[in-house]
């Protein structure tokens, strides 16, 4: 996964909220948290809490907005391709953001850090509770007392009736993309065929093809499942709307604490 689309996942992502998203964690971050952008680390202990962890950072494209916000960034990703990409935008923002290869249900940090971060449905990668549960578990591991767990994640309803059965296309001057889906409501799983066709520098467009899953979570089992990790459910929203979650919500947001 995210081999080839790494390549172009940038141009393909264009309407992708990411302005949006900041804000809300920054407010998040400043409410309920205790990460502080730009701090010195003079106090005890104030490297750690300042740092902010993203998981499934991708290009890295909302590691460097968090980045200019003054916060220590750390991304994480199980795709090196992904993460060259995200090298590559450090390179020319000269950030000093720390990128890892590590799936998120696996990681392995050297500290712990005042916040995480994971959005654009990255945990709907994990196609398991076992897997949920796990990442979980190493976040509230590896999260400061009284740090925050900033997520999201697309729920059922989303892939059952607005996204598992139908077929995308979108052409660009250099790339293209097909992105067929096909949704298993037993197991709330999604499978998204996708055919890529990119230019190369000789000028012809060379075919490749992906194959992705995510699964639909419901804000009930995210809930049983931050609990089980150790983890206090804080407060959670609609994406769209900035209500409470209903049956038709199709992203969630949710904030989680360690408050040991």
């Amino acid at each position: 996964m995210y081999k080839n689309f790494a390549r172009i996942y940038d141009t393909l992502m264009q309407e992708v909220p990411y302005e949006k998203w900041l804000l809300r964690i920054d407010e998040w971050i400043k409410i309920y948290g205790l990460s502080h952008p730009g701090a010195t680390g003079t106090k005890q202990h104030a490297d750690e809490k300042n740092l902010v962890v993203e998981l499934g950072c991708g290009t890295g494209t909302l590691t460097e907005k968090l980045a200019g916000l003054g916060y220590d960034m750390i991304g994480i990703d199980q795709s090196q391709d992904m993460l060259n990409a995200a090298i590559e935008k450090k390179d020319i923002s000269g950030s000093e953001i720390l990128y890892l290869c590590q799936a998120m249900q696996e990681m392995d940090l050297y500290s712990t850090v005042g916040t995480f971060v994971c959005v654009c449905d990255s945990l709907n990668y994990l196609v398991t509770e076992e897997d949920v549960l796990k990442t979980f578990k190493l976040v509230k591991n590896y999260l400061y007392p009284g740090g925050i767990f900033i997520f999201d994640f697309n729920t059922g309803y989303k892939y059952e009736n607005l996204l598992g059965y139908s077929t995308i296309a979108e052409n660009y001057d250099d790339c293209a993309f097909i992105w067929e889906n096909y949704y298993d409501a037993d197991e709330c799983l999604n499978e998204s065929e996708l055919f890529l066709f990119i230019q190369g520098s000789d000028g012809l467009f060379a075919r490749h093809q992906e194959t992705h899953y995510q699964k639909g979570y419901e804000l009930g089992q995210i809930r049983r499942l931050l609990a089980e990790a150790g983890l206090a459910f804080v407060s959670a929203i609609d994406d769209e709307s900035e209500n409470a979650p209903d049956e038709k919500s199709e992203r969630i947001f949710v904030v989680a604490r360690n408050e040991e």
